[in-house]
């Protein structure tokens, strides 16, 4: 497996760029400069011939990133196929084209680019690290185009240009904290990968753990696609000598490194329990089941959510990629978004960009996590589940809201964003307003 360019990596993850995007507050969710003169309308009715509509899918099929990502894009096909086999969107099938955005963030916007400019597809499914849709941003902004983007993040943006089906960090990051506080312990040893997610994850955890009597004893990061992990595992075991909470955020293939070594060095589940919030039942399958159990996750959906909804999903998933395959929270919110998105289409009654944007709002879809809706501030309504790995590699479900929680992204923990909402279907509010 190819490994990440090393300098187009620190051009794009480096702790300044998280800090300066982190800090950025303007409406658009980026001050990126509108350059393109292409019509959003045009380039999204100009596919619309014949008896299709072109879709563009934008993941990492290659690099430390395709452990994840592949399996992102099984998950946008199954719902396609679906979607196909029931009649397609406006009677039209869907045709999607792949483009490999090979975990380069450059290459993420290069991509994004030519599926707008000369696929001319109607909307694009892509992206997993925030670094990727940090890159494609600009792209999608100065378009005026659509993406959609399936994974949780930090939160702490608000594009117009974007659709989010992954959490926000008040559906996620700070209901894990919480629990952690009130199940395992007050002493927090963070860790992360080195650009915008991981960063401004733990940002957001470091002051609420202050709000809520926590405490971190140490913070470290593995540029992606590193696997150098033993001086962490070092640093975690002198702050912690007598155990502790530890925060991961890590990406991709340091992931593997760092439980295995974890293990290794003793630090059992029992002790040092990790709370990852990118490690779910795929991740755990390709790492090993051996070097996870006891370990938690927090997601909005795992495999084991009892419902008819998933159930079928489950079913329809491993009939299409094989017995052996599973589910998870990325995948599901891949599945989510495409079915959203082909709702608001069916509901707009064209592929005109501006008609689906107003006609998303508002689109509910009874998914195998429960039923989501998406609201005026582009992010649905999720689930908070909790996980704990068992024998098989899946996850017993520990804790889990009684219903949907409203999405937040502006976190209300960190000073700069507390006070402040998102709400596309008021001009005089937007991207960013006062609350």
């Amino acid at each position: 497996m190819s490994k990440l360019g090393r300098r187009k990596f620190l051009l794009y993850g480096s702790t300044g760029l998280a800090a300066s995007l982190f800090l950025k507050g303007c409406a658009g969710g980026g001050d990126t400069p509108q350059t393109s003169t292409d019509s959003p309308s045009t380039s999204a009715t100009n596919v619309v011939s014949g008896d299709t509509i072109k879709v563009g899918i934008l993941h990492s099929l290659s690099g430390t990133m395709a452990i994840s990502e592949t399996t992102v894009v099984d998950a946008e096909m199954l719902a396609i196929d679906e979607i196909n086999a029931a009649g397609g969107v406006l009677g039209k099938q869907i045709v999607p084209i792949k483009e490999d955005g090979a975990s380069d963030w450059p290459t993420f916007a290069e991509k994004a680019t030519k599926l707008i400019d000369k696929d001319q597809v109607v909307t694009v499914f892509g992206c997993w690290t925030s670094a990727s849709r940090k890159a494609v941003l600009p792209v999608f902004e100065s378009k005026k185009h659509m993406l959609w983007y399936p994974v949780q993040y930090e939160g702490q943006e608000c594009s117009n240009n974007i659709f989010y089906s992954g959490a926000a960090p008040n559906q996620q990051i700070e209901p894990a904290v919480d629990w952690l506080l009130e199940n395992k312990g007050k002493e927090f040893f963070l860790v992360g990968s080195d650009y915008v997610f991981p960063r401004t994850a733990n940002t957001i955890i470091k002051e609420q753990l202050k709000a809520k009597g926590g405490k971190k004893v140490g913070e470290d990061y593995l540029p992606l696609g590193n696997t150098e992990v033993t001086p962490i595992i070092t640093k975690i075991k002198q702050a912690l000598p007598n155990g502790g909470v530890i925060f991961n955020s890590l990406n991709g293939d340091s992931n593997v490194a760092f439980f295995k070594q974890m293990q290794g060095a003793g630090l059992t589940a029992d002790k040092y329990p990790v709370m990852s919030v990118s490690i779910a039942e795929e991740e755990v399958r390709q790492i090993g089941k051996e070097y996870l159990k006891g370990h938690y996750a927090a997601w909005n959906y795992f495999m084991t959510v009892e419902s008819p909804e998933n159930e079928k999903f489950v079913k329809a998933f491993k009939a299409k990629f094989g017995e052996d395959r599973v589910t998870n929270d990325p995948m599901e919110s891949a599945y989510i978004m495409v079915n959203l998105w082909a709702k608001a289409v069916e509901a707009a009654g064209t592929t005109d960009l501006e008609a689906v944007r107003k006609a998303a709002i508002g689109q509910e879809f009874d998914a195998p996590q429960g039923k989501v809706k998406m609201f005026p501030n582009h992010h649905i309504s999720q689930t908070v589940r909790i996980g704990q790995v068992r024998d098989d590699g899946l996850f017993d479900i520990v804790f889990a809201t009684d219903g949907p929680v409203d999405p937040v992204p502006w976190n209300q923990y960190v000073p700069e964003t507390k006070g402040y909402g998102c709400d596309w279907t008021d001009p005089s509010k937007g991207g960013k307003y006062k609350i």
